[in-house]
């Protein structure tokens, strides 16, 4: 496991996500006071490119410069306001989520064990002889 190349690419994902946010936050400032521009942005943005925002800002860059470093400001404000939290935030919610997903684990194996009838039971009752009813 190659762990600086893991993180290389969590930090990508990380800065696309931001890039996500970011355009989000613009377009619904936009609706309330440039509509028409939000309009723009919003179908700019529908095509997929933002997947890799990298990628997305190139492009933007080549349509709309101001649109462009707009986001790239907005982006590099959303980094330094969560930065910080993020590692311990991550480390708990992965911890907690993997403790919960073990204990419904738990939990459906041992009511599928009390369901299920014991092997040696039913062993005995098939061999026992028929009691007479009387």
């Amino acid at each position: 496991m190659d762990i600086k190349q893991v993180a290389k690419e969590t930090s990508k994902v990380l800065a696309s996500y931001l890039t996500y946010q970011a355009v989000r936050i613009i377009t619904n400032q936009l609706r309330e006071t440039n509509p028409g521009q939000a309009i723009w942005l919003s179908g700019f943005s529908s095509t997929g490119k933002i997947q890799d925002g990298e990628a997305y800002l190139q492009e933007m860059l080549q349509e709309n410069q101001e649109m462009a470093f707009r986001i790239m400001t907005v982006r590099d404000h959303l980094v330094e306001e969560v930065a910080d939290y993020l590692p311990e935030m991550v480390r708990d919610n992965i911890q907690k989520a993997n403790m919960d997903y073990r204990r419904q684990y738990l939990e459906r194996m041992t009511q599928l064990s009390s369901i299920e009838p014991n092997p040696e039971t039913k062993l005995q009752t098939d061999s026992e002889p028929n009691a007479d009813p009387r």
